[in-house]
């Protein structure tokens, strides 16, 4: 059985093992090899919330959602959906993916903060999946963790308060460490 551990020296938190185990074994296409040429954009939208449209259409099949999201990659200007012989553009409001669950869990040094997104990815915030800050407006902030590729999950407002009560004070700022990795948020992020 493939190690679903995605940290050294922690147990994956239970709930998040049934993911784990659907995905294990389980490659997504290489998109970051495939090069076609560019066909256009097509009317397909990711919203704030985390929902697909086709043609202004939910696309309400999880399992359609998650093909797509196989495909997805991010570009230098734009999001594309890609395949060996084609690559279309689509557009994202803020970030392909939601982060909706967290979990707590020991590490080597520490601790570390485990993620699943809406369409179950499970990634440990660290050096390969670090997380960033951007500022609100009034001073907040919204974190957001890299799941694959330049492709970033926004945290829910649920979970950004669950995060906010990791903040430490350090003489460098304020930061969030997971596995072993400091993440730094924003000078003016008010808290």
């Amino acid at each position: 059985m493939a190690d679903l551990s995605p940290h050294k020296g922690a147990a994956l938190p239970s709930r998040f093992l049934a993911d784990a185990q659907a995905s294990a074994g389980r490659a997504l296409p290489p998109v970051e090899r495939w090069h076609p040429p560019f066909c256009g954009d097509i009317d397909m939208k990711i919203t704030r919330d985390g929902r697909w449209f086709y043609l202004g259409t939910p696309i309400n099949r999880l399992p359609l959602v998650k093909l797509f999201a196989s495909i997805l990659r991010k570009d230098t200007d734009r999001h594309v959906l890609v395949t060996p012989v084609e690559c279309v553009g689509i557009a994202v409001e803020d970030a392909p993916f939601l982060a909706v669950e967290m979990e707590i869990v020991p590490a080597a040094q520490g601790e570390a903060l485990v993620f699943r997104t809406n369409l179950d990815d499970v990634v440990t915030a660290g050096p390969d999946h670090p997380l960033r800050f951007e500022l609100e407006d009034g001073g907040g902030f919204k974190p957001y963790i890299l799941i694959r590729g330049g492709l970033w999950a926004r945290l829910t407002r649920a979970l950004t308060y669950d995060l906010a009560t990791r903040i430490v004070e350090t003489d460098q700022g304020f930061v969030i460490w997971s596995n072993s990795q400091a993440n730094y948020l924003p000078a003016g992020a008010g808290l």
